[in-house]
């Protein structure tokens, strides 16, 4: 996940110190080194104030995991999922 987020802020050409509301330059560039790993809450935090879903980051997480893994794959296979259990 530390990859996504970094890839993400920087995305938006935004600085670790931009999320000085929520969390601290060194809780962000300790985030961003792997290690630590944030919780449901932080993530939903951080993709807020980007601007993003915070299912963007889990996304963007895996591929970035699973190189050889395609969005549209995911996307169809958390939507079968979500089917199986009568959610969508």
């Amino acid at each position: 996940m530390a990859k996504a987020i970094k890839e993400i802020r920087l995305s938006k050409e935004l600085t670790q110190e931009f999320f000085s509301d929520i969390s601290s330059r060194t809780y962000m560039s300790v985030l961003e080194n792997g290690k630590k790993r944030p919780s449901v809450e932080k993530v939903d935090s951080l993709a807020n104030a980007i601007g993003v879903h915070p299912l963007t980051i889990l996304t963007l997480s895996y591929l970035i995991a699973n190189e050889e893994l395609k969005l549209d794959d995911l996307q169809k296979k958390i939507y079968d999922e979500l089917k199986e259990i009568n959610r969508t």
